[in-house]
């Protein structure tokens, strides 16, 4: 590939294959195959709406040089669809070939309208009667119909009839209805060895005689659209009021231009002209789904309760520290700084615990808190309502422009507001993207402030499924930047600095150079030198060419990067020392660690911090971003405990090449069992399996 990066889009979709690896890997439980089907559906899907819009725009822009990958527009958009063609035939093929006969080896089938029992049948065409029918709205198009508006993600089927009188064919158009399952688990069918589904567009289908009665149909096919998530901008200027500004980009997004159109095999050469000219598309927007669109979503299946087919339950642990539910939390974290790790240790009897206790204690006067995702049902916002009502000062910073969940985030501050939350939208060109709360309290000492700075967001649900961690301190130098740091998002602050935190845009970037550059200086001195960096994503060109030069410095460097990473290891004379490593599996890796070993002799001496940020430009120069020091060594231990686990991985781990490919990793020994099953072993022997 040519160029000093690898292309980030291209990098994206290797991820992907990665992700669909876990649904082709036969030592993945056969549901958990199948939910990774889906995630790679759901992956793809964001990709196309967050990227391939951007490319295109990138393309009308007619730019004379390529990009430092080496790639113009149109060769990135070409390789991106050959890419992802050559994606869905593999998964297409794993779904044939293996998960399919593994599902009906285990009882569980797809099946045909012509293959049901008379009694499925029967079972069936109530169903569609009864709940299908009075939903469907056929939509015709003619003169006297416009073309219908189609929805982003929604399932199309289009017909075309003719009049019993006449020869020329019309159009309708009808969505498939997104409130019901894709697929009918078929009750009449069922024994306690099986179990049958009928997919909900193969019912439709099938029925079509009682929505067009006396029409003849001539052609069926279905397609779906997706549009791109990118809302053209009329008006750069600053607006007014964000959250208006936010509800109108929300409004334009249903309109934005078409950026794909999958649709099954026998697509009627009509209806692709017909969407062609009303939906202004070019023949390499359409996608055939080697599979059909049916089994694009397969979440009936997913949630299926066989445990024999599923990863054993986990519930979280409580942390050893918080252990006396109890006890004081205020009292604990005064003891000494607490770094808790999710899904292992449970975020209920921790993060949740502490902003309970803070909307509790009469002796808390404030509560500051940052939301950038959280769940419709998240405790946090009912705890900061009764905090408020309870007459503390409450104050809660809800990004309104955190991608796809700009509704949910614009309908939490209005019940916040009602309920006398002081309710801050964050900064007009900069996303809030830290997870950080701070309390402040009256101790019988004098006024102290307690903080939580994490990795992850403030989200219940996915605190059972991502990996993330989270610092309790009340050190005065984190706890005073962090009350800084509100000033800043709340106020008119234009702060430069700060004492130990590492804040974007303000001086992250920065920090993290001069922490490399110090590694540098360790390597030409002969002193030892290491960087070790978790994150999500890598892409930023200043901190990889930055990377580059350590390496050609001395310093070894391992990356441990789950999605995109656009840096090139092991390239002679540039890259040697950089290995980079993702690990895939039964959770997302979402914790960001960062060590800088410092010339120290024992590596538990280097300096350690965990945060929020990747190393992407939108997160360095695009967002506000908090990285706080771990200067505890038992809690440097536990960092450094989880990156030896991830750079010894040999079950869940692939390596990348220079060529931007990843190769899997081979098991040493049959006992391998990856990353997260050590962790969950890990935290059962240290909480004694007491759960919370």
């Amino acid at each position: 590939m040519p160029g000093e990066f690898i292309n980030r889009d291209l990098s994206w979709l290797q991820f992907n294959r990665r992700v669909l690896h876990e649904a082709m890997d036969s030592r993945t439980p056969l549901l958990e195959r199948v939910r990774f089907y889906n995630i790679f559906n759901t992956n793809l899907d964001e990709f196309f709406m967050k990227r391939v819009g951007a490319l295109g725009g990138l393309l009308d822009s007619k730019p004379t040089s390529p990009t430092r990958d080496g790639l113009m527009p149109e060769q990135q958009l070409k390789l991106v669809r050959d890419e992802v063609m050559n994606l869905l035939e593999q998964q297409a093929n794993c779904f044939r070939q293996q998960i399919r006969p593994a599902l009906r080896e285990n009882g569980i089938e797809f099946v045909e309208w012509a293959n049901l029992t008379d009694a499925e049948r029967a079972e069936a065409e109530h169903y569609f009667r009864a709940t299908v029918f009075p939903i469907l709205t056929p939509l015709a198009v003619d003169p006297g119909h416009p073309f219908p508006f189609i929805s982003n993600l929604s399932v199309s089927l289009a017909v075309i009839l003719q009049h019993p009188e006449r020869s020329e064919n019309l159009f309708a158009r009808i969505k498939i209805p997104e409130m019901l399952p894709s697929w009918i688990r078929l009750k009449s069918g069922e024994s306690a060895d099986r179990i049958r589904f009928l997919s909900l567009y193969d019912l439709i289908r099938n029925n079509l005689d009682d929505l067009f009665l006396d029409m003849r149909i001539v052609d069926v096919t279905f397609f779906r659209v997706t549009r791109s998530a990118e809302p053209e901008v009329e008006d750069e200027d600053e607006p007014e009021d964000l959250r208006q500004s936010v509800e109108e980009e929300l409004r334009q997004r249903r309109f934005a231009p078409v950026v794909r159109v999958e649709h099954d095999a026998d697509f009627h050469p009509e209806i692709r002209a017909l969407l062609i000219e009303e939906m202004k598309l070019m023949p390499y927007d359409f996608y055939e789904v080697p599979l059909g669109l049916k089994f694009t979503d397969l979440s009936p299946v997913v949630d299926l309760k066989i445990p024999k087919l599923s990863y054993a339950p986990w519930v979280p642990c409580v942390p050893v520290a918080l252990a006396d539910a109890d006890a004081d939390i205020f009292n604990t974290i005064r003891a000494g700084d607490l770094l808790v790790h999710h899904p292992y240790e449970s975020f209920h009897a921790s993060v949740e615990r502490f902003v309970t206790a803070a909307a509790n204690d009469p002796k808390v006067l404030a509560i500051k808190m940052t939301l950038y995702r959280t769940g419709d049902e998240s405790p946090f916002i009912r705890t900061l309502i009764r905090a408020a009502e309870a007459g503390k000062q409450v104050v809660c910073l809800v990004e309104l422009k955190a991608r796809f969940d700009e509704q949910r985030n614009i309908t939490l501050t209005r019940a916040l507001e009602k309920a006398g939350v002081h309710v801050v939208y964050g900064l007009v060109d900069l996303k809030t993207h830290s997870k950080v709360t701070l309390v402040v309290r009256q101790d019988a000492d004098g006024i102290r402030c307690y903080a939580h700075i994490g990795t992850g967001n403030y989200h219940a649900i996915t605190a059972r499924l991502y990996t993330d961690l989270g610092l309790f301190t009340t050190d005065p130098d984190i706890t005073g930047d962090l009350v800084e740091l509100f000033h800043y998002l709340t106020g008119r602050s234009i702060k430069k600095d700060y004492r130990k935190l590492l804040v974007a845009p303000v001086n992250m970037r920065r920090q993290f150079m001069e922490l490399i550059d110090r590694e540098i200086a360790h390597a030409k001195a002969g002193r030892p030198a290491r960087i070790i960096a978790k994150m999500n994503s890598l892409e930023d060109r200043k901190m990889i060419a930055k990377l580059y030069e350590a390496s050609s410095a001395g310093v070894n460097i391992d990356l441990i990067v789950r999605g995109l990473c656009c840096i090139k290891p092991g390239v002679p004379g540039k890259s040697e020392r950089i290995h980079v490593v993702s690990v895939i599996g039964r959770f997302l890796e979402h914790s960001r660690i960062f060590y800088f070993q410092n010339g120290a002799a024992d590596p538990l001496d280097g300096a350690m911090y965990i945060g929020s940020t990747d190393w992407m430009y939108r997160n360095l120069m695009g967002r506000v971003e908090v990285v706080v020091p771990i200067e505890a060594r038992p809690l440097r231990e536990r960092c450094w405990e989880i990156l030896q686990i991830l750079l010894r991985d040999h079950r869940q781990a692939w390596d990348l090449k220079p060529d931007g490919t990843y190769i899997q990793r081979t098991p040493l020994n049959p006992e391998d069992v990856g990353t997260h099953q050590t962790l969950m072993d890990l935290t059962r022997q240290r909480c004694g399996n007491v759960v919370g």
